[in-house]
């Protein structure tokens, strides 16, 4: 988006680009036809309000300039192959304009919870409905998802093209699952929003450590889920997983942007009412008896959040809950925390030990994460020199320059130190 669009409207875009999508997939029933109007249609709010200010009804001008692309998209078909075009003839060209103010869009009607469903139909795979919904739902770019699932950039546009000709050719109707359905898609739907809130929190590339827009809409999108299943406690461990890590969101960054780890934050700057919103809702969910991994994240997440200083933290317990979470859930990033978890109660070295099984794990290769936690691991167990290395080589691995900066940091940290 161009550097000229001002914080507020840039925002606006970023909240009204899923509910613009929602209404022309709604309408024309050409999921990447519609993308790629809506996406015209953003390029031209921020070429055009910066410069004549934001319009009095910005979801109609985006929707009427999204309606318009796909006409003229439509007749240049029709010139060309003498025939029209299935938006077309859904939809006369002399009635696009009027139907921007149709009564769905008049009321404001937020399309974003069904566009999220559509893009978790059963007629894709898992893998490829979470990277389509992350990049229809989200506006991560495809780069962004394919960090998210630790696979090259170019697998990832691969998956991503395929499931958009996927939706199209499916006859998928835009509307809410029944019950039957959404108990299909829920796992996936819950998976996005929390990759997206992972990218928002901790953003995986660029200056910021943080991308409030993202991490603001998951928990937007989550809320609204989390009063359509108000009984459901894997989308209430979610909400309060999010919520109770959004808690130290002021804290996590200096005054420069820098990064500042959770050991070192100001925890007077955590939000207590996001804290004890996330605790009440984990634990009601818990209460109901039928555990899920979010809960338990939800649930460490807590744990991290009652202690007044960092080394109250309650490790002991932190550690049993992640033994839990690998029972559910053995992802490498899971088994990395487990190996801190490890550290911080039995010592440095069971956690090195521990981090050993994961060298050869594929979907580490490439990141940062496996060296960062084994520099930290080794500096913990009086190794500055390999500690050192770790740290620059995580640097290296990084696209997050507040990470990077805050590795480098602590690889120089150390080399001061042994130089004195």
């Amino acid at each position: 988006m161009p550097s000229s669009l001002d914080t507020p409207a840039e925002q606006l875009l970023r909240d009204l680009a899923p509910q613009v999508l929602g209404v022309m997939v709604r309408r024309f029933h050409d999921f990447a036809a519609s993308e790629d109007a809506v996406q015209e249609a953003l390029i031209a709010a921020a070429l055009q309000w910066p410069r004549e200010g934001i319009p009095q009804e910005p979801r109609a001008w985006l929707l009427q300039v999204a309606s318009r692309r796909i006409a003229d998209q439509a007749r240049a078909e029709a010139a060309r192959r003498h025939r029209e075009a299935l938006v077309v003839s859904l939809v006369p060209p002399e009635l696009q304009i009027v139907l921007a103010a149709d009564a769905d869009e008049a009321s404001g009607r937020d399309d974003s919870l069904v566009l999220l469903f559509m893009c978790c139909h059963p007629v894709l795979t898992p893998a490829s409905a979470i990277a389509l919904t992350l990049r229809a739902v989200g506006g991560l770019t495809t780069a962004e998802i394919a960090k998210a699932f630790l696979v090259p950039e170019a697998t990832m546009a691969q998956r991503i093209s395929r499931a958009k000709q996927s939706i199209q050719t499916s006859g998928v109707p835009f509307q809410m699952p029944t019950p039957e359905e959404r108990a299909q898609r829920l796992g996936t739907v819950l998976h996005v929003l929390y990759l997206l809130f992972n990218e928002g929190y901790t953003a995986s590339a660029g200056p910021e450590l943080q991308r409030i827009d993202l991490s603001g809409e998951a928990l937007r999108l989550t809320r609204l889920l989390r009063g359509f299943l108000p009984e459901d406690g894997e989308v209430a461990g979610l909400l309060a997983l999010m919520l109770l890590t959004d808690a130290r969101r002021a804290a996590r960054t200096g005054p420069s942007g820098e990064l500042i780890s959770l050991d070192a934050q100001d925890r007077r700057l955590w939000d207590s009412r996001a804290i004890a919103e996330g605790v009440a809702l984990v634990t009601e969910a818990l209460s109901k008896g039928s555990i899920g991994t979010y809960q338990v994240q939800a649930a460490i997440a807590a744990v991290h959040d009652g202690a007044a200083r960092a080394e109250d933290t309650d490790w002991p317990q932190i550690l049993a809950l992640y033994e839990v979470l690998l029972r559910l859930a053995g992802n490498p990033v899971v088994a990395l925390n487990h190996a801190v978890a490890m550290a911080m109660v039995h010592g440095p070295r069971a956690g090195l030990e521990r981090l050993k099984a994961l060298d050869a794990d594929a979907r580490l290769t490439g990141t940062h994460r496996l060296d960062a936690v084994r520099a930290h691991l080794l500096e913990r167990a009086g190794e500055p020199e390999a500690a050192i290395a770790h740290y620059q080589k995580a640097a290296r691995l990084t696209a997050s320059l507040p990470e990077r900066d805050y590795l480098l940091l602590q690889a120089a940290r150390l080399n001061d130190a042994q130089r004195k």
